[in-house]
């Protein structure tokens, strides 16, 4: 563990007080133990806590039954894997289920404990991970969901991301030079035109640009999303090329973080305050030194100059005569019926591969033109349609209050069951893109929607009740900014006459007749 403390002149907080006592990646060694001895015998702190560095939360909601979350660097997933996913939740019948989260991930629930050493050797054995994927650690590595596939993409960025994803966690094993850093840290690398990864929102972003005619990276840096501050990443004035510089760089700027980064006030623990702090200039002086050669300038301008798709539908891939065929997941969620068939069909149709998405939807790859009708009849795409209706086709929605002790409200049920009723009442002469989070840690990220709601608590005749501030404008793709707070505390029982409104003032949607 690289022993990192505070300031001399700051306070050490609850989390840091734990993390010097002992590694969250300790607590990997005692897992046998923790299984043996049941979860209500468990240290707090490992159980509530250092667990995440393995990527297994307790949920004070659904006591004994836990989160898992995975890493799954670009999304991408073979079918075993998917059917070992699926595998690790059917014993649990109703309380297992599993999320597509919106950083293009998995995430299983209802879990025991006891349970987990056996899940965690199946995964093992088949190349899954989990480790270092919450708390002060490097979330999923984000990437285009067609790398690889797109005609038109510049750079494919599979390798890259499996690279990165490889240096902070040691392959796999767990690193302890960066199982420490001051709050979480996101990174995205995007090697298409239309910004699938919502660069403005990571603490690293690297977007394809071309400099004095070579075709690389511009990065940006700062970019997160918390309870008191939100902002989009910003210039650092670097250029990298599509190779090995892309994970050295990583390593440094995490390197500077990790050292440098503020830890006293948990709420200014993020990268962007550390910017603020220092100057850019000092900043990227500091990342050229971790870095170890100067750091080249950026270049003028990116290519990311696409409006941002949703890949649901059936596109052609640029290997002639196969396509990649996008399915809506409503909400992202999955049962362990819904994930063995998602793998029968990669299987089936494809090549066996699974590609998820930031909107939490899937696409199955590598189709041959012969099998698409056969493929457009399997029941499953009555569920997990290619022609979803507008607001259920661009929902987004984290987890919310029946798993989450964070959120305020429940979100996923509840945006599925508005947005199809939005659809069924209004026609929509453009896509609107609604996300809905529970609480202020955004993990539906609204700051990113065309309307984008967030759980709160409101009052209405007299009585507190589930409510959500609306925030607008956020944009993404090429002109890629952030939305803002236009109304809040909007009790949810009124939502759908507000968003009616909404939709018909600001969207041009119309009645139906």
């Amino acid at each position: 563990m690289v022993n990192i403390v505070a300031k001399t002149d700051e306070k050490l907080n609850k989390f840091e007080k734990f993390k010097a006592e002992k590694d969250g990646l300790a607590v990997k060694a005692e897992l046998d133990h923790f299984a043996k001895i049941g979860w209500e015998s468990v240290d707090e702190t490992d159980l509530t806590q250092r667990l995440k560095w393995l990527g297994v939360f307790f949920r004070p909601v659904t006591p004994g039954k836990f989160m898992v979350r995975l890493r799954v660097p670009g999304g991408i997933l073979s079918s075993q894997k998917m059917r070992i996913l699926a595998e690790a939740i059917q014993p649990y019948g109703e309380d297992g289920s599993a999320d597509i989260t919106t950083r293009q991930n998995i995430q299983l629930r209802g879990l025991r404990l006891e349970d987990m050493p056996t899940i965690f050797q199946r995964f093992e054995a088949v190349g899954l991970t989990s480790i270092q994927s919450g708390m002060d650690n490097v979330r999923n590595i984000t990437g285009s969901p067609v790398a690889g596939l797109d005609a038109h993409e510049l750079i494919d960025t599979r390798g890259l991301v499996r690279l990165v994803q490889d240096l902070i966690t040691a392959n796999g094993a767990g690193n302890a030079a960066f199982s420490n850093l001051p709050r979480k840290f996101n990174i995205a690398i995007e090697g298409g035109r239309d910004n699938s990864v919502h660069a403005e929102i990571n603490d690293i972003a690297f977007v394809p640009a071309y400099r004095e005619g070579e075709l690389g990276f511009n990065v940006l840096v700062g970019g997160f999303f918390s309870a008191r501050r939100c902002e989009a990443a910003i210039p650092l004035n670097t250029w990298v090329p599509p190779n090995e510089a892309v994970v050295n760089l990583c390593r440094a700027i995490l390197e500077v973080y990790r050292d440098h980064g503020l830890r006293a006030n948990r709420q200014k623990a993020r990268l962007m305050w550390l910017i603020d702090e220092w100057g850019l200039d000092r900043f990227r002086a500091a990342v050229e030194v971790a870095y170890g050669s100067p750091l080249l300038t950026a270049a003028p301008t990116d290519e990311i100059d696409w409006d941002k798709r949703d890949h649901i539908g059936i596109h052609p891939q640029k290997q002639v005569g196969l396509y990649f065929v996008g399915l809506h997941v409503p909400v992202g969620r999955l049962t362990a019926t819904t994930m063995a068939e998602l793998a029968r069909l990669a299987e089936v149709y494809g090549e066996g591969e699974l590609r998820l998405t930031v909107e939490q939807n899937v696409i199955i790859p590598h189709v041959p033109e012969s099998r698409l009708a056969a493929l457009r009849q399997e029941p499953l795409l009555a569920t997990f349609s290619i022609e979803p209706s507008p607001l259920v086709r661009s929902l987004v929605s984290c987890t919310g209050a029946q798993f989450c002790n964070f959120a305020l409200v429940e979100t996923k049920q509840r945006a599925l069951r508005l947005a199809r009723s939005l659809d069924q009442c209004l026609l929509l002469p453009q896509p609107v893109r609604i996300h809905w989070t529970g609480c202020p840690n955004s993990c539906g990220q609204p700051q990113v929607a065309d309307i984008g709601l967030m759980g709160t608590k409101a009052r209405k005749d007299g009585q507190v009740v589930e409510g959500v501030d609306i925030y607008m404008g956020g944009q993404v793709g090429k002109a890629a900014q952030l939305g803002t707070c236009v109304q809040k505390a909007v009790p949810c029982d009124d939502l759908l006459t507000v968003l009616q409104d909404l939709l018909i003032t600001h969207f041009g949607a119309q009645p139906r007749g």
